[in-house]
């Protein structure tokens, strides 16, 4: 892995640290190594991607209602624009993909979430309106942060996308440098709600972190495997 073009503060360091397994089992999930190397089947990735488009509603939701519980303008801001950028940036990426493979919006709405994005979602709400203040973005963090290592990890692997690789405008996407600032954002943030809280609540942040690290896996197999409810 190339070094980070972030800093990662000490809080943040240690969720990562008590994560790392769980972390790296995402990197090389068959889902994720299937998607970098093009050999991912196309149905797998169009189910991916309408499960994912209902999760960054959830994800803006997260972000929005955190908004509402900082106190200072900027923070304020901020999260209102990650609660923004969710729908809208990622969002024109699935309306890219679902032009080329065959659903749109309406589609979107009407699929059933799986009940591992549906648990995920309800980890990041119940975060984001019953634990502190730093519980709640702890919930947030791994979602990007694994998704911008992943994409420059997988760049790194690939050493370059091609023009005709059939999941090319994805692996842009996320190895895209301008991520970067994104993560200093949100990990700064991070630290400083950290800094204002006992070690019991930061032992707490960690465990959301944790969890939702957990979900970022279990988000690749429920689409490896086409999740369904069993009953």
């Amino acid at each position: 892995m190339t070094e980070r073009a972030f800093d990662v503060p000490p809080f943040a360091a240690r969720c990562l640290d008590a994560s790392r397994s769980m972390w790296g089992a995402s990197l090389e999930h068959p889902f994720v190594l299937a998607l970098a190397d093009g050999s991912l089947d196309r149905n797998l990735f169009r189910f991916y991607q309408m499960q994912d488009a209902r999760y960054l509603e959830a994800f803006s939701d997260a972000a929005a209602l955190i908004s509402t519980r900082v106190i200072l303008p900027e923070d304020k801001l901020w999260f209102i624009d990650a609660a923004r950028m969710a729908l809208v940036v990622e969002g024109e990426l699935h309306a890219g993909y679902g032009k080329q493979l065959g659903y749109g919006p309406e589609d979107i709405a009407a699929i059933e979430l799986t009940p591992n994005n549906r648990a995920y979602q309800n980890h990041m709400i119940e975060a984001a309106t019953r634990g502190s203040l730093v519980e709640a973005v702890a919930a947030l963090v791994p979602c990007p942060w694994l998704y911008v290592e992943l994409g420059q990890h997988l760049l790194e692997r690939l050493g370059r996308i091609e023009d005709d690789h059939p999941y090319a405008d994805w692996l842009r996407m996320y190895s895209d440098p301008g991520f970067n600032e994104y993560m200093q954002n949100i990990l700064a943030r991070l630290q400083r709600f950290a800094d204002g809280v006992d070690e019991p609540t930061r032992q707490r942040a960690i465990n959301s972190f944790k969890v939702s690290v957990r979900y970022e896996w279990m988000f690749w197999q429920q689409a490896w495997e086409q999740q369904n409810w069993p009953i």
